[in-house]
């Protein structure tokens, strides 16, 4: 891979424009609509109401990542995914080569808005920005809540969902059926000393996704902001996947600054 500045946006490989060796017609964009299908009588049987939208997908190579990324293309969705890690990427479009994968330091404003003017350039505005950037820090008491940790939690969980919304919220707000969704924590609700770190990252990003919730209401768009609520994300992947599918099925007042919690599925 071609070495980049760590404020420079590119595709997962060097192979120019656009990914893996993809001439630029075979990219997504807004012709990438969904392929309806037929009954047997021959009448149109309507797809799925995400097919066609343009989604990006922040945090793209988690297991979470990867589940939500396959579930929109599934779909028949344009899918960008985005992350930090060109390997892991590539092996995202290995699995999902219906995507386009960039990486990005999210946490870089700069390196997001250049994503953002390539997005635009090679595939218009996005309807949908599904933020999956993470992870964990804790322990150790209150005491144990280091400087350290908190920095790593804030720079992932709150720097790039603030830098990707400002990035993007022009584009959501202008959209038929602009989303925004987020994955949150039940600590939220019952911190414990030993998480507190983690817990404040969380409300300030669930904080930063009801204040963004708010401008769509208040400028009357037909976009809508979620947080989705777990206590842990593992084995939900498949569950938050559909529900990110989902949020395109109902009207944006419905869904706009809900919290939506994620329960594993009972035996």
């Amino acid at each position: 891979m071609t070495e980049r500045s760590d404020n420079t946006v590119g595709p997962a490989s060097d192979a120019g424009p656009t990914v893996d060796g993809a001439t630029p017609d075979s990219g997504i964009g807004r012709a990438a609509a969904y392929a309806a299908e037929e009954d047997a009588d021959g009448n149109t049987v309507p797809g799925p109401a995400v097919a066609g939208r343009i989604v990006l997908v922040a945090g793209a190579t988690s297991a979470a990542g990867l589940a939500v990324v396959s579930a929109l293309a599934r779909a028949g969705a344009g899918v960008i995914a985005v992350g930090s890690n060109a390997e892991r990427l590539r092996t995202l479009r290995t699995a999902v080569p219906a995507a386009v994968a960039y990486q990005c330091d999210l946490a870089d404003f700069a390196a997001v808005t250049s994503l953002a003017a390539v997005v635009h350039a090679e595939h218009g505005p996005i309807d949908g920005l599904i933020h999956l950037v993470g992870g964990w820090r804790g322990g150790g008491g209150l005491a144990g809540q280091g400087d350290a940790d908190w920095d790593f939690l804030h720079r992932n969980v709150v720097t790039t969902l603030r830098n990707t919304t400002r990035a993007f919220n022009d584009d959501l707000v202008a959209s038929r059926a602009g989303r925004l969704a987020i994955v949150s924590s039940v600590s939220v609700d019952k911190p414990a000393p030993g998480g507190a770190n983690y817990a404040a990252a969380k409300a300030a990003a669930e904080t930063w996704t009801r204040a963004v919730g708010q401008g769509f209401a208040k400028a009357g768009t037909d976009a809508a902001a979620v947080v989705f609520v777990v206590k842990a994300l593992d084995g939900l992947e498949a569950e938050l996947a559909a529900r990110v599918v989902g949020l395109w099925d109902t009207d944006a007042a419905s869904v706009n600054n809900t919290r939506v919690l994620l329960v594993p599925p009972t035996s």
